[in-house]
């Protein structure tokens, strides 16, 4: 996509390589792509940040629960020299032993730390909950033991299985004319090999409960309660998507949420209440977030369930939809406004189904959500009964009085294990 506003270019590759290809060893996915920057076979690690840092360039990979990223920004001057090195990176990476140690350490460190934190390890917690055994419920991160028993040997046969390129898109955008940009990239990935097994097709999660469930994750020196309530949501490609969006505003997508003007603004429980929904390939979730002292967590979960309880029973009039639509409008464009924002849409669309149409009929999709609809996609898309729940916070404290909002599961924030 050529973009000649600013001298500067945008790639990102997605890999179909993220956490739910761990299998059973938990975090691979994650220490393979971040492991992937640590040399090739004609750079080293030192030589591609000096070159990047020099030149003001950027470079990083990750992974996540579906997918693995490499992205990268530099001058369109530079083009050739970001070009190479990615080029090098993506079919002849090295995978240092020695700086594969480091990462080792760092993770087990960063895994610690993370469970000091409950915001940082909540949604973990939530996502096995409502996935259990199927591949959405596996934890990015890994768990100590679990990376721990990684070795570099691992790392090089799960790149080796899954970094292929009919499992990858790649797009670029900048000040660069395609015809040359297409020529150049045809030439630099042509001996890119494809993946002789195609990945399985994963299975969709029916997300279907029996009855309302309470994890409680215990922290024994909590002086609040981190908590998300939820269910089913919905996948990426959902015809829906933009008008969930719309209402979710409303629930608990911005700061004058009817969930935050609740739980932080008139009755000061928290500094913050939202809802969401996170979309997937073949499934997604909704939840209800916040966080509130000990001892008002049962005041500050029946109030979000109130909330929510409202959205069904009342739905929205005009005023408060035309006012979601506004917003919804008005933020949109600066969404997309940059290369890098417009490189991740298009690797986005490639993976998860959608087309330009997402963007061409935005305005049109918001425009058209009536008063009728929002109640249809309150009804059909925002869970009420048998709700999920997790709870971080000290289970002595409140164990006794959660134990109403389900069947109640304990377990300790220092187990190696969500």
């Amino acid at each position: 996509m050529e973009q000649h506003e600013v001298p500067m270019i945008n790639v990102s590759l997605l890999i179909n390589a993220g956490a739910i290809k761990d299998g059973d060893q938990a975090g691979i996915a994650s220490v393979t792509a971040e492991s992937w920057l640590y040399g090739t076979k004609k750079f080293t690690k030192e030589q591609i940040e000096e070159e990047t840092d020099f030149i003001g360039a950027s470079l990083g990979a990750y992974a996540g629960s579906e997918y693995a990223k490499l992205a990268s920004s530099f001058a369109s001057r530079d083009q050739d020299k970001m070009l190479e090195i990615i080029q090098e990176v993506v079919l002849n990476p090295s995978f240092n032993e020695e700086e594969f140690s480091k990462l080792k350490t760092r993770t087990l460190a960063e895994l610690d730390q993370a469970r000091e934190s409950p915001r940082q390890v909540i949604g973990s917690y939530f996502n096995k909950l409502l996935f259990d055994a199927h591949v959405y419920g596996n934890v990015s991160s890994g768990t100590k033991s679990s990376i721990e028993k990684i070795s570099m040997e691992d790392v090089k046969t799960f790149f080796a299985d899954n970094y292929q390129s009919n499992e990858a898109a790649l797009a670029i955008v900048g000040d660069f004319k395609t015809s040359d940009m297409k020529q150049k990239i045809t030439k630099l990935f042509s001996n890119w090999k494809e993946s002789s097994k195609k990945s399985p097709q994963v299975e969709s999660p029916s997300l279907a409960f029996d009855e309302s469930r309470v994890l409680l994750v215990n922290k024994l020196d909590a002086r609040e309660t981190t908590f998300l309530i939820g269910g089913k949501g919905v996948s990426r490609d959902n015809p829906d998507y933009v008008a969930i969006q719309v209402v979710n505003t409303v629930l608990g997508g911005r700061f004058t949420s009817w969930l935050n003007d609740a739980l932080r603004v008139n009755s000061g429980l928290t500094y913050g209440a939202r809802s969401g929904f996170a979309n997937y390939r073949q499934a997604g979730t909704f939840s209800i977030s916040s966080f509130t002292k000990n001892s008002t967590t049962v005041e500050a979960i029946d109030m979000a369930l109130d909330v929510l309880d409202s959205l069904h029973q009342h739905g929205l009039n005009a005023q408060i939809l035309e006012s979601s639509k506004n917003y919804i409008k008005g933020g949109f464009p600066p969404d997309y406004e940059t290369n890098n924002a417009l490189s991740n849409l298009l690797t986005d669309m490639f993976f998860y189904g959608f087309d330009e149409g997402f963007i061409n009929n935005f305005q049109k999709n918001v425009d058209g959500l009536t008063v009728e609809k929002s109640k249809e996609i309150i009804g059909k898309y925002f869970p009420k009964d048998k709700l999920q729940f997790v709870l971080v916070g000290k289970a002595d404290e409140i164990r006794e009085k959660v134990k109403k909002y389900g069947t109640l599961v304990e377990k300790d924030i220092k187990e190696d294990e969500f």
